[in-house]
């Protein structure tokens, strides 16, 4: 079961038809659930990933199905897939600064040349495509919220440049072919996006801070922690990609896609400690160059050309997160993690608190 099942089928009865659907980087952490979702609404999905940050793991339960497929791939390289393409989801390049600046060069590559051969395929095959951009092409912004028509505040040589540069030079592409060879694009800006199936070693804010928790580590901020972000649980993103992937070939973007309910580093924290039952402390640490100090989408333009804005409130999100991971973590990563959120639940709920497993080591000496 997933949180916001029913608000993934909100769409009109119109769109839910099946297509021939390629998505790249679908092993990953957004990919797979987006695979989920358009094999359970009959289309036919071939997954491209080349498991760099992406896992055979989330997508395991899918590879016996009938109209699924998965192609061990580099978009790097030219892409090629037999029979019609109906849509094609570009979802391929490693998000998490821990992951993307391991290897700049080749990030700046899956950006660019990544995108050129997604919209040669699109351009070949006629196919509607949709690029996953990010809010960070907004950089450290000066205008807040932002909204799409804010050109951003990016440092183009610092260590985050590859990631950010990068998604702003395949936004450019797209529209480039857009304009020239008349290809229909879609454009997303996604904000911060948490939920299961997020790797518990890429850094981010809710996994890091979920993580250490439930191992009883200190919680590491960065900064003061006064800094905010905005988060959107999965199943609210995989309806908005869908939503745009499937409006008017008009409505092109760039579109936000996140959550416009922003909270500080520090409470999302002190949240977390609280729903996972944590005695964990809190530890700061200097904060990363560039690191965006405010975060938070105008979502007008979704609300307007969509009909879309997030449902699933933060704590019920948090709820099912930190179930995954507790799961995961207690079963030691085994294939175990792929497990229904409701199992997780239940396992979750069958482990004792921090405090009494505290109380009892206590005891034993």
């Amino acid at each position: 079961m997933s949180v916001g099942r029913k608000n993934r089928s909100a769409v009109p009865a119109s769109v839910r038809r099946g297509h021939r659907t390629v998505v790249t980087g679908g092993a990953g952490f957004i990919g797979s659930h987006l695979c989920d979702h358009l094999i359970q609404r009959g289309d036919s999905v071939i997954c491209v990933d080349n498991l760099f940050t992406g896992s055979m793991r989330n997508i395991r339960p899918f590879l016996n199905h009938p109209h699924f497929s998965f192609q061990q791939h580099d978009i790097r390289e030219p892409l090629s897939i037999a029979g019609s393409v109906d849509r094609i989801y570009n979802l391929a390049c490693p998000a998490s600064p821990r992951h993307y600046q391991r290897d700049p060069v080749g990030t700046m590559r899956t950006c660019v040349q990544g995108a050129l051969n997604v919209l040669e395929l699109a351009r070949i095959k006629s196919s509607r495509v949709l690029q996953a951009s990010t809010s960070e092409v907004y950089g450290d912004p000066e205008m807040h919220p932002q909204a799409e028509e804010y050109v951003g505040h990016v440092n183009p040589i610092g260590p985050r440049a590859c990631y950010d540069e990068g998604k702003r030079a395949a936004e450019t592409l797209f529209f480039d072919y857009h304009r020239v060879h008349d290809v229909q694009i879609k454009v997303a800006r996604i904000f911060n996006t948490y939920g299961p199936r997020m790797l518990e070693n890429d850094g981010r804010v809710v996994s890091n801070f979920i993580v250490q928790a439930l191992r009883g580590a200190p919680i590491t901020i960065y900064g003061s922690g006064h800094q905010t972000r905005s988060f959107c649980y999965v199943d609210d993103l995989i309806r908005g990609l869908e939503l745009l992937m499937e409006s008017d070939k008009s409505v092109t973007g760039p579109c936000n896609l996140g959550n416009p309910e922003e909270i500080t580093i520090e409470e999302i924290a002190r949240q977390i400690l609280s729903q996972s039952r944590s005695n964990s402390e809190l530890h700061h640490k200097p904060l990363p160059e560039d690191d965006p100090k405010r975060r938070k989408p105008a979502i007008g333009r979704a609300i307007t050309s969509l009909g879309w804005k997030p449902a699933v409130a933060l704590k019920t999100g948090l709820e099912a997160t930190i179930a995954y991971f507790s799961l995961g973590i207690a079963t030691h990563g085994r294939e175990a993690t792929v497990a229904s959120i409701d199992s997780a639940r239940a396992a979750r709920a069958r482990q004792p608190r921090r405090r009494d497993v505290a109380d009892s080591r206590e005891s034993s000496f």
